[in-house]
């Protein structure tokens, strides 16, 4: 596991794939992509998003390497590039509940007192 202090320009790459994260279409987007290679027709319909919507996150989640293509004809079919960035949502999203739960407690304790 990594624990040094990151450089500058580490930093400014994790930063740019925090990026993927910044919207929830893009994070809907790796989450159906982890149970499926899907292509953009099909996100399209499960994001219940316009094409052109679809079509500019995948394009970002290319770009930074998230994703990968194949193409079949005419038809792109994308697919998740590293099942990690799955477990990095999983233990983002375990931190956003344990939050959660500490601000439900102290409201509760302070109802009781």
């Amino acid at each position: 596991m990594l624990c040094q202090t990151p450089t500058l320009e580490v930093s400014q790459l994790e930063a740019n794939l925090c990026y993927a994260f910044v919207d929830p279409t893009r994070i809907l987007i790796l989450y159906a992509l982890n149970e499926q290679p899907h292509n953009v027709t099909e996100l399209t319909k499960q994001l219940g998003a316009s094409q052109s919507k679809t079509s500019r996150h995948l394009k970002i989640l290319r770009d930074l390497g998230l994703v990968h293509t194949e193409r079949q004809g005419t038809t792109i079919t994308y697919e998740l590039a590293d099942c990690r960035l799955i477990e990095a949502l999983n233990i983002l999203r375990g931190v956003l509940y344990d939050g959660i739960t500490d601000k439900v407690s102290l409201l509760a304790d302070r109802e009781i007192v």
